[in-house]
């Protein structure tokens, strides 16, 4: 009985782990590699905050926000992301990160 209790709460350990690993990963401003756009902001928010986007959802914390790709043009996105949260210093796609011209035309939206 007592190996039995042991493996029951070992067991529920590991299951509220694994739940909050899922959680940490889809709060604040943290996507997955390769499928996420991501921002760094110029001047970080004073709360957290989402805001969907052309259907995407956008979470930001701090001066970090990210949301998941799909697949639209990098600048546009950044120049969406730009006029909702603000001035962004850094973005980066699935494809790589925008140039600094790149990012001068996002900001210019601002």
């Amino acid at each position: 009985m007592v190996v039995r209790k042991k493996w029951l709460v070992t067991g529920s350990l590991a299951v509220k782990l694994a739940f909050a690993a899922v959680l940490i990963g889809h709060t604040g401003a943290q996507a997955a590699p390769g499928g996420s756009y991501t921002a760094a902001l110029t001047t970080p928010l004073a709360a957290p905050r989402q805001d969907v986007l052309s259907g995407l959802l956008w979470k930001c914390a701090g001066a970090q926000c990210a949301a998941p790709a799909d697949g639209s043009r990098p600048v546009l996105v950044c120049q969406r992301v730009a006029r909702t949260f603000g001035p962004v210093s850094r973005f980066t796609a699935p494809a790589g990160e925008l140039s600094s011209d790149e990012l001068i035309r996002c900001n210019a939206s601002t």
